[in-house]
């Protein structure tokens, strides 16, 4: 029951970093470079090392996992650009806007949130104490995923009704994930294939969707800044948390 309460603390703290980004949508060219350095920086300093620490402990190849990356990362491509030519075949004379591709990446981000509360779950059925550590580094990091979530919709131009719609969603995600630990368990081995998956994903948001966009009319050296920036927030968060 106590991981439930904990989980609900990841939901506002998901919901108050997507009302951030809607506050200050007219400031997305900032936000998106924030929020790249943010994506790029989870996959080195939070997942790769969960990888490593997980092969490690049950004698795994991580191989398996750098695979599942490149695999992660040429799926996402293929997804956006398929969203994209299927677009512009429906908008050739309109202008170019791509509300599936943040739709698509949204709805991952909600996945991960899910495994998030998954993780809080499992951590709670080895110890209390695990549990616990668990969910402060979620509920830490869960206040980046609402405004990654809000980012990548609002930068493809989709409405603010549907920016909030999948907001939630990805709130509600974490809750549910531990709800779905009283049920199953998720072997170690998939685990492991579904953090390398995941880095490709937000490998490929961060750095091949989020920075061109947020650069493409605004580039600065005050963006430059926030990447770095964000970047650092989370080698802080997964370093003290």
């Amino acid at each position: 029951m106590f991981a439930v309460l904990l989980s609900i603390l990841t939901f506002a703290s998901t919901l108050f970093g997507g009302l951030f980004a809607l506050r200050n949508r007219h400031r997305l060219h900032y936000i998106m470079s924030f929020t790249a350095g943010v994506l790029i920086a989870v996959c080195f300093f939070d997942i790769m090392p969960e990888i490593f620490k997980i092969a490690q402990e049950n004698n795994l190849d991580p191989m398996s996992s750098l695979i599942a990356i490149v695999v992660g990362f040429l799926a996402i491509h293929v997804l956006e650009k398929t969203a994209r030519i299927h677009g512009s075949h429906e908008e050739e004379y309109a202008s170019h806007k791509h509300p599936r591709v943040g739709l698509i990446n949204a709805s991952g981000l909600s996945f991960h949130s899910f495994l998030d509360g998954v993780g809080i779950g499992l951590g709670f059925q080895v110890s209390e104490q695990v549990g616990f550590v668990v969910a402060l580094a979620v509920i830490a990091h869960d206040f980046s995923d609402g405004l990654n979530t809000v980012t990548l919709m609002l930068s493809h131009k989709n409405t603010i009704r549907r920016s909030i719609v999948l907001l939630i969603v990805d709130a509600i995600a974490p809750v549910l994930g531990v709800l779905s630990t009283f049920l199953f368990k998720i072997p170690e081995t998939a685990l492991q294939l579904y953090l390398g998956f995941f880095i490709g994903f937000l490998l490929y948001i961060g750095a091949s969707d989020l920075l061109p966009e947020a650069h493409s009319e605004h580039s600065s050296f005050r963006m430059i800044g926030l990447t770095i920036l964000g970047a650092a927030f989370i080698f802080l968060v997964t370093r003290f948390t």
